[in-house]
């Protein structure tokens, strides 16, 4: 009878600890990315914020200030797949939103698949340039299947990298009819999703929506530049081609995107159902238009602040669905802010013009000069250039040999600064630029040069209606908030480096990480 008591006592010593931490798994994860959020904005406007918001995160969560992807020339595309893979270009596969595509020497956007067919949309997307597992993957891997992964956000490519592989579906909100897409990749399209296309399509009412500011100007007074002191009013007109991508460019849109997010918590279940689910939801804290902040500075205040508004609707769904004490939260900036303008001459700052169809058109002369008559350079992209590699084979020439001629040419150039052979980011060991512009190169995909050009200057696009890229190369303070169940609320100042937190949710989810994530979780977090 002892021997049974004694029995019974150590088995309930054992199996209590494995119910109760069973009970306090997570139940669900949502992930956030807000292209070009910037910590300094966030600190400068937190006295225009809520309670249940931005500040909610800086409470009660895990805050990094200065989250840091360590490559160059980062965008929306590569950053989000940094994020979710916890590895960098060089192994996820998504250097960039665009690639030039060899074979049929043109720009294409980096997840284009012509295999897949869309839904509301003619767009051809898939997630299989991924060349690693994303987090989304992993909560489908460790339910069996049966997890639900859900992404919703303004961008076909930062939804779907967002979803992953194995999600269940994405959705993204069309440029050209307003309704919101997704591709025939995913197999699963939930109707109360499809309801918004027919009740709340964006077709029907962008033409009745008007962004105005929440706050008189006179509050908005964050951005140290002059700003206007008379309030602004933008609208959609329908005879606007444009219409809906001008739309997604505004603070409007990110209350749309919260309109699904809370749809798929409430009728998807998310959170309740005995497994792991995993919600992605994308936001944008850019500048109106794809301008500069020095035009749309009061634009910019607003939008984080209807950003605050947003992410406390979602926490507070999140809470009243599933609860927050059983759920992982992570929000990440993308690291990049692509808002500010080129200085006025008038300040004589160091500048320039840089023209990549005039550098290619000069270093195919030049090669012509050496290597005989032929088409030696087939394109430019994303301070890239592609040289021929099938007639150079079919020349039986040396192509490191060529690609080092093109580089010592090029570097002569007004507004280069460096210029990176492949052999020589793939073979070589040196700075940390150059193992920054390494991280950031792809093998398959990226070019045969890799031009570093210089601060200050402007690229101009002659065939893009003289479309200007700026270049500047500062650090972008980029903020990452974590809010998981009993994990006691951090501030961390140093740099965080970008690929670390998806083996951080990973660990708090009790997952195992991407199979492509070598950094250690966050050694900050304390339990």
């Amino acid at each position: 009878m002892k021997n049974k008591v004694l029995a019974t006592l150590l088995f309930s010593l054992l199996v209590v600890p494995l119910v109760q931490s069973a009970d306090h798994a997570p139940r669900l994860v949502v992930g956030i990315t807000v292209d070009q959020l910037r910590t300094d904005y966030l600190v400068a406007l937190q006295n225009l914020f809520g309670e249940k918001g931005f500040k909610r995160l800086m409470a009660q969560g895990v805050v990094c200030e200065n989250l840091v992807y360590d490559y160059p020339n980062v965008d929306k595309a590569s950053a989000t797949a940094t994020l979710y893979t916890g590895t960098m270009p060089f192994f996820h596969g998504i250097p960039s939103e665009r690639f030039f595509n060899t074979a049929f020497q043109r720009e294409e956007l980096i997840l284009n698949d012509p295999s897949k067919i869309g839904n509301y949309t003619q767009e051809t997307f898939s997630p299989e340039r991924i060349r690693t597992s994303t987090i989304s993957d992993e909560v489908k891997i460790v339910s069996g299947g049966l997890g639900r992964v859900y992404a919703v956000a303004p961008d076909a490519q930062q939804s779907i990298i967002s979803a992953g592989h194995a999600g269940n579906c994405a959705f993204w909100i069309n440029d050209r009819n307003g309704k919101w897409a997704t591709t025939t990749y995913y197999r699963d399209v939930p109707a109360y999703v499809e309801q918004f296309n027919y009740v709340r399509s964006l077709s029907v009412r962008v033409d009745t929506l008007a962004w105005t500011p929440v706050y008189t100007p006179d509050l908005y007074t964050a951005i140290p530049y002059l700003t206007n002191d008379f309030s602004f009013k933008h609208t959609f007109s329908h005879d606007n081609r444009d219409r809906f991508t001008q739309f997604k460019t505004t603070a409007l849109v990110n209350q749309e995107v919260t309109d699904v997010a809370v749809e798929f918590l409430d009728k998807g279940l998310l959170g309740r159902r005995g497994v792991l689910d995993m919600l992605n939801v994308g936001y944008t804290a850019g500048v109106y238009l794809d301008k500069t902040v020095q035009e749309y500075g009061l634009e910019l205040q607003d939008t984080y602040v209807r950003l605050d508004r947003d992410i406390a609707r979602l926490l507070d769904a999140i809470d009243k669905q599933v609860g927050l004490d059983h759920t992982v939260v992570f929000l990440a900036s993308t690291g990049y802010f692509k808002g500010e303008a080129k200085e006025s001459p008038i300040y004589n700052i160091p500048s320039g013009e840089f023209y990549p169809r005039r550098a290619v058109a000069l270093l195919n002369v030049y090669l012509m000069a050496i290597y005989g008559q032929g088409d030696w350079v087939t394109g430019y992209q994303n301070r890239q250039i592609f040289l021929n590699r099938k007639l150079i084979k079919e020349r039986d020439l040396d192509a490191d040999e060529m690609r080092n001629k093109a580089a010592s040419f090029l570097i002569q150039m007004a507004g280069v600064q460096d210029v990176y052979t492949s052999q020589r980011l793939l073979l070589s060991h040196g700075t940390d630029r150059l193992a920054a512009m390494r991280n950031g190169y792809c093998p398959k995909l990226s070019g045969d040069l890799v031009l570093d050009l210089c601060p200050g200057w402007e690229v101009v696009y002659e065939d893009n209606n003289d479309t200007r890229e700026y270049v500047r190369i500062n650090a972008i303070p980029a903020p990452c908030f974590i809010l998981a169940p009993d994990v006691k609320p951090v501030h961390i100042t140093t740099p965080v480096r970008a690929t670390a937190i998806a083996p951080t949710v990973s660990r708090l989810l009790r997952i195992r990480s991407p199979n492509g994530s070598s950094e250690s979780p966050l050694s900050e977090i304390q339990y």
